[in-house]
């Protein structure tokens, strides 16, 4: 069985497209530090626990010697954000050679969606695309900062893309197994008062 799924891609040409957000206050405890010794465990919680509900299958399959030769390579940057203490979401970054910087993947953990946390991360995680050639010597200075979200995201995902600066420079279409969501584990999810009660 397949599933029509549409595919938008964005980008920002320049520094100054990035739309800033205000983000939680302060006493929500939220701050955001990037992961810099890279993890396949951290990496592949943050990947299963984000986008399980949203189908995230293309890395389910990767071995650990695959997950560690991608984090490692140059200009590979995973920024996290946490709630105090408790890892709410991420962002990450991959620099190309010809100075474009792809946010590969971004989303919180269902928990903590709704909450002004994804504004921030995006926001934050977009100015360290801009920046990125600073850390990584020999790296390109960026030029575009790009994305694609698609049909089988988050109902909010393209919304907030917008909102943060990008603008839509195409769009495909395409047939794909409809794979149910696997999620970081049967039932996962938030909890709802119903559920705790078991209804």
């Amino acid at each position: 069985m397949s599933l029509s799924v549409t595919t938008w891609y964005l980008e920002q040409t320049s520094r100054a497209d990035l739309a800033p957000v205000q983000g939680p206050p302060p006493e929500q405890g939220v701050r955001i530090a990037r992961s810099e010794v890279p993890s396949p465990e951290f990496s592949r919680f943050l990947y299963t626990a984000v986008g399980g509900d949203v189908t995230w299958t293309d890395r389910l399959s990767w071995p650990y010697t695959r997950w560690a030769e991608y984090l490692g390579r140059p200009g590979v940057e995973t920024w996290v954000a946490y709630e105090r203490g408790t890892p709410a979401g991420f962002i990450e970054l991959e620099a190309g050679p010809d100075g474009s910087v792809e946010i590969v993947y971004f989303g919180l953990l269902p928990a903590f969606r709704g909450r002004r946390i994804g504004g921030l991360l995006l926001s934050y995680g977009i100015e360290r695309a801009w920046d990125l050639a600073e850390r990584w010597p020999g790296q390109a200075p960026t030029k575009r900062v790009w994305v694609h979200t698609c049909s089988k995201d988050g109902r909010h995902a393209m919304a907030n893309y917008q909102r943060r600066g990008f603008r839509l420079y195409d769009t495909t279409v395409a047939e794909e197994p409809d794979v149910p969501a696997p999620g970081p584990w049967p039932g996962a999810g938030p909890r709802t008062a119903g559920a705790a009660a078991g209804e």
